[in-house]
């Protein structure tokens, strides 16, 4: 009965079981969530919120899994990623139809910008600046979705998204949609308030500024230059595995406890960027959490600093 109500919220060929999760991490890890569901539109993901209350049924919210974590035994209940499709279609602003957002949803109206959480950063930084706007270079390579980046409030080279978010639409525990201020998001370094009272993003209005096209896609041309001659982006990794400790650099701390290159089993410290935990190939999500937790302590031992995960983990321990 769960799982026919589900597939009727999220559509035919929406809902899967056991769907292995490395197949949705760029760790390229994880074990299989109990039922995987791609809803299109931001009412069929509340329905499916509210479906999970009711049922009492765990539901976790995913965007591309860049910056998860998930356990070898996979992720009990309900894994509901937003990816969507692009949709919409009309000439007109999103927010009088919230409930019909889909995912990927994209609007420009002057310097204003209307977006659907599913879409990637680094797709949304590349349209704004063909279309003339300034504000979103730093993201052309961050690997996240616009959700996943508002929840966590994605930033680099100096810009974060706190800088041009107006509101956001949020899907609340209840499945109620809400319309909410960028101002009383309690948006931070890496931090937000949807991590604590669990709201969901399902799309946002931001507020770019003029620019020339050409120049703005000439920066994220040199952002992404500079991230492929530092990151190691050639291998499976989930970002940037720890947060920057005031007044420090993680990298560097690393580095210096000795930890380039060290690995357990196929998860490695990146030789390149110490700040990176990769995969090798055929690494654990065991092995990842033990490296991190080496890697905590050896920091803390050398430096005094406790490092603290950026990384999210997920699922079942």
């Amino acid at each position: 009965m769960f799982l026919e109500e589900l597939e009727m919220l999220a559509g035919a060929g929406r809902v899967s079981r056991q769907e292995p999760m490395a197949l949705h991490t760029t760790f390229q890890i994880g074990g299989p969530a109990d039922y995987y569901v791609t809803p299109q539109k931001a009412g069929e993901a509340a329905g499916i919120v509210r479906l999970c209350q009711r049922e009492q049924m765990p539901l976790t919210v995913i965007g591309n899994g860049s910056n998860l974590l998930v356990s070898d035994k996979g992720v009990r209940g309900v894994v509901m990623a937003l990816e969507g499709s692009l949709a919409f279609r009309e000439n007109r602003a999103l927010l009088p139809k919230r409930a019909s957002w889909s995912f990927y949803d994209f609007f420009i109206k002057g310097t204003q910008v209307w977006a659907g959480a599913g879409i990637p950063l680094s797709a949304l930084a590349v349209r704004t600046a063909a279309a003339g706007l300034s504000g979103l270079e730093y993201a052309g390579g961050i690997p996240g979705t616009l959700g996943g980046g508002i929840m966590m409030n994605a930033g680099a080279y100096g810009g974060e998204l706190a800088d041009c978010l107006k509101e956001v639409l949020l899907i609340r525990p209840d499945g109620e949609l809400v319309l909410v201020a960028a101002a009383d998001l309690k948006l931070g370094y890496r931090t937000s308030r949807m991590q604590q009272t669990g709201e969901i993003v399902a799309g946002a209005h931001l507020q770019l500024s003029e620019g020339d096209a050409e120049q703005a896609l000439a920066r994220i041309r040199e952002f992404n230059a500079r991230r492929r001659e530092k990151q190691p982006l050639e291998y499976p990794s989930a970002g940037s595995a720890f947060k920057r400790p005031e007044g420090y650099f993680a990298g560097k701390l690393i580095q210096e406890a000795g930890l380039s290159g060290f690995r357990i089993g196929d998860a490695q410290i990146s030789e390149k960027h110490c700040g990176f935990l990769i995969n090798r190939g055929a690494a654990t999500a065991t092995q990842v959490r033990e490296l991190i937790q080496e890697v905590q302590a050896r920091v803390w031992n050398q430096a005094g600093v406790r490092l603290e995960p950026e990384i999210r983990l997920l699922g079942d321990w």
